[in-house]
């Protein structure tokens, strides 16, 4: 394929169009103008980003083939944060997302609080009384190292109690930076952070009955989704499974319960899948994801939410689609990868 020097992409259905450069991706493109195209890790691994090449041509940077399989990627499909373009006018059907309209920031705070429950600590971090952080509930931040790297980690409040960002951090041994939060952070230090970033927030268009999936840390997303539609009133029916391998895991249990006693169009399911004979457990057990497949026998109508570890949101993902005709459109997911270039973002 030739190198072209700039390219027109226009999106479907919505008719909008933006330029590419020269050995940018279509999603940096996106990104750089404003166009809020989906995405997760930016790093060619979670497969948020994908969508369908209608017209035009695109070489794809390095990526996880999990994230495009060879038969996908003949259908045509693309990941947006690996692929260049390579014909000067390109087609893409996409999915679009509002959160793609708010600027991106680069800016200071202070360790406020750090509150350590189990294996993961509960960060809240204060930013300047000058500034203000515009962003959607589900969002993420990148906490800006030292060393020039990056930390993922998703906000865990919602929008309208922004006096504090949330984070909730897993002690991960010999993790960098889980480690420094463990054991040497100070509050009252301060950071530097670049946000927010990513599309995994709710689709305030539809009205579908909900399934949020979290595995572990995952909850920190869905947490201030499920906090921004309590503030909003907006009482679409909602189920919450959270699977965790001991009930310790589930180190916000009591909020959860306390959201299915005081919400009668809220539902919560708690999943341990290795708990010992210690842990008294007598709730449900299992992978979490097959908690939901043992629930609903069609999820046809609903909306899905995952997030947390890839296995659990990759089983979902294929399970829900292929067995319980959940339209592909109606899974919203955002996995906390692992590579040479990504950290996990909690």
């Amino acid at each position: 394929m030739s190198e072209v020097n700039a390219s027109t992409v226009k999106l479907l259905p919505s008719g909008r169009s933006f330029s590419v450069n020269a050995h940018e991706t279509i999603l940096e493109a996106a990104l750089r103008q404003n166009i809020g195209l989906p995405y997760g890790c930016r790093n060619g691994a979670c497969g948020a980003c994908k969508g369908r090449v209608v017209e035009g041509q695109v070489k794809h940077r390095q990526y996880q083939e999990k994230a495009l399989p060879a038969a996908e990627s003949a259908a045509g499909q693309a990941l947006l944060c690996c692929a260049e373009a390579s014909s000067s006018e390109l087609v893409i059907e996409a999915r679009e997302s509002s959160a793609g309209e708010i600027p991106v920031k680069t800016l200071p705070c202070r360790v406020e609080s750090i509150e350590k429950i189990h294996d993961v600590a509960v960060l809240k971090l204060k930013i300047p009384a000058s500034e203000r952080l515009q962003f959607m509930a589900g969002q993420y931040i990148d906490i800006l190292m030292r060393d020039g790297k990056a930390r993922s980690f998703s906000l865990a409040n919602a929008p309208h109690d922004d006096a504090f960002l949330e984070l909730h951090i897993r002690h991960m041994a010999g993790g960098t930076f889980s480690e420094y939060v463990f054991k040497t952070m100070k509050e009252r230090e301060i950071l530097r952070f670049k946000g927010p970033l990513g599309t995994f927030c709710l689709n305030e268009s539809s009205d579908k009955p909900i399934v949020f999936l979290a595995s572990g840390t995952g909850f920190a997303p869905i947490k201030g989704i499920i906090e921004h539609m309590i503030h909003q009133n907006i009482q679409r029916p909602m189920t919450l499974y959270w699977g965790g391998r001991r009930p310790a895991d589930l180190y916000f249990h009591h909020m959860a319960e306390s959201w299915a006693q005081q919400l009668p169009h809220f539902r919560y399911v708690p999943v341990v899948s290795d708990a010992t004979e210690e842990d008294q457990w007598t709730g449900r057990t299992g992978f979490v994801h097959q908690a939901v497949l043992d629930d609903f026998a069609d999820l046809s109508g609903h909306e899905v939410y995952a997030c947390g570890a890839p296995v659990v949101v990759e089983a979902a993902h294929q399970s829900f689609i292929q067995e319980r005709q959940l339209p592909a459109d109606s899974f919203f997911s955002d996995a906390f990868f692992l590579s040479k270039d990504l950290t996990p973002k909690a």
